[in-house]
């Protein structure tokens, strides 16, 4: 499994503390620092059954630069929303854990972390 971190945040400590509990193995990717890429930001929402905009984070500085709570949710905006993450990915809601088995979630609380475990 993966889990994409901020090493800032309390919630991604939180999880790591979860996963390093149950004796999980990982993968840390710090997603500040290695940004995912388009295709990859896309197989990750898939698999967690989102649209980019159910990840963003609108309350960060740059989404108000660049408006971003008033973007269009539309199929025809996706793309744009994608772009707007990889360039800004401050902005991709954290932890996310991508499981072996195919199933994703982002690890915000105990259960969604826990949901992910064998």
């Amino acid at each position: 499994m993966e889990i994409w971190i901020n090493p800032a945040c309390s919630k991604c400590a939180s999880a790591l503390s979860l996963l390093d509990e149950a004796g999980a193995t990982y993968t840390v990717r710090r997603y500040l620092e290695e940004p995912p890429t388009s295709a990859e930001l896309g197989a990750v929402l898939e698999r967690l059954g989102l649209e980019p905009w159910d990840v963003a984070r609108l309350g960060e500085e740059v989404a108000g630069e660049l408006g971003l709570a008033s973007w269009e949710r539309t199929a025809g905006t996706r793309g744009r929303w994608i772009d707007a993450l990889v360039a800004h990915p401050i902005l991709i809601q954290r932890p996310i854990i991508t499981a072996d088995d195919g199933t994703a979630v982002v690890g915000r609380s105990a259960e969604a972390v826990r949901s992910v475990l064998p």
